[in-house]
């Protein structure tokens, strides 16, 4: 049997305006509503649906991109003035992490998840 996840529920005050932050920098399209969700499609066919509330706690998402990738998502994280950090705890600014072979970062969107992309392990 071939499991895979398929989709996940992020909460937000605003998905509109959530899925287009991280679209944005993604460089990914908003996808269509279904029902009351607002959907981006990654490329492996997982959906993250964005869900409008109004309570709830802070997840964290992390995307795996190509080292080209991360030099462009990076950039556009820098060009906009979004604080980033090289590990989840947000203590250091200003900072991306390298660890396994791998470069990394950690940012929070607009309701406050925790945001990461990373490059895969060398």
């Amino acid at each position: 049997m071939t499991i895979q996840l398929n989709h996940t529920i992020v909460p937000a005050r605003d998905p509109k305006a959530s899925a287009q932050f991280l679209a944005g920098l993604l460089d990914l399209p908003i996808d269509p509503p279904v029902a009351r969700f607002t959907p981006i499609t990654l490329a492996n066919r997982v959906t993250l649906d964005y869900l409008q509330s109004e309570a709830f706690e802070s997840h964290h998402y992390a995307f795996e991109v190509t080292e080209e990738e991360f030099d462009v998502i990076f950039g556009r994280i820098q060009e906009r003035g979004i604080t980033y950090f090289a590990d989840p705890a947000c203590q250091q600014a200003g900072q991306i992490y390298r660890s396994n072979g791998r470069r990394g970062t950690y940012f929070r969107d607009p309701n406050g998840h925790l945001m990461e992309i990373l490059t895969p392990a060398g």
